[in-house]
């Protein structure tokens, strides 16, 4: 269970751009029902599960929405797990609120847990710019287990910065993206990892690809949009 909220935490980071473009947000999903699907790959290219987000409680309307993602995810293994969180928009700045991951469903599936959430939200402005540099983002998650120690995490998203525009194609059609460079820096227990990552990024649709490296830079892992509607 452990595994899995760490492997929650850096799906949000990765992929918290998904959307349908409003007066509000370029690069968000403020629309109700509109339904993304993303599949993952290896570093083999062999599938490695699926991720799929709906976009539900709209509010508000102009410079001023709020809504909620809801997240399935699906491993190799065909296990199923479900989550939610609440972004918002105000003007021209879109905030992911990580507290809200520590939703009761999510912890009922995590067993006997209690968890503290606190960090910074992760930004996304609508104008977006080659060479441009993002604020840095965080998530600190204290958690007591029932039967097992305390455990403290936490995971940074870094050094976040507009590379360059590109074209790609996925099984959703080809899009004009910015790809925006990061790194996620995560700290548990003993240990410290820093894994780099890059984001395709398309204007009223959202995040149409990631990759994930390790540290030599060598490609870990890979996620595609292959379905969406809105």
């Amino acid at each position: 269970m452990r595994h899995y909220f760490i492997f929650l935490i850096a799906a949000v980071f990765c992929f918290t751009s998904t959307s349908a473009q409003t007066s509000c947000s370029a690069y968000y999903p403020m629309v109700d029902g509109a339904s993304f699907q993303y599949t993952n790959y290896d570093k083999k290219g062999k599938e490695d599960g699926k991720l799929s987000y709906k976009v539900t409680n709209v509010n508000g309307s102009g410079d001023n929405i709020s809504a909620t993602m809801v997240m399935d995810m699906e491993d190799k293994k065909g296990n199923m797990y479900s989550s939610e969180y609440d972004i918002t928009c105000n003007g021209n700045v879109v905030k992911v609120d990580f507290k809200s991951l520590m939703n009761e469903q999510m912890l009922a599936q995590m067993g006997d847990v209690e968890m503290d959430i606190s960090g910074t939200d992760v930004e996304w402005p609508n104008n977006l710019g080659v060479g441009q540099e993002l604020p840095d983002g965080n998530v600190n998650v204290k958690m007591k287990m029932s039967g097992v120690m305390n455990m403290n995490m936490n995971v940074e998203t870094i050094n976040r910065k507009v590379e360059k525009k590109e074209s790609v194609t996925t099984p959703a059609g080809t899009f004009d993206c910015f790809v925006i460079y990061s790194e996620t820096k995560s700290k548990m227990m003993m240990a410290n990892q820093t894994f780099p990552s890059r984001v395709w990024l398309a204007e009223g649709v959202g995040m149409v690809k990631q990759e994930s490296y390790n540290k030599k830079g060598n490609l870990m892992s890979t996620s595609v949009l292959t379905q969406f509607s809105k």
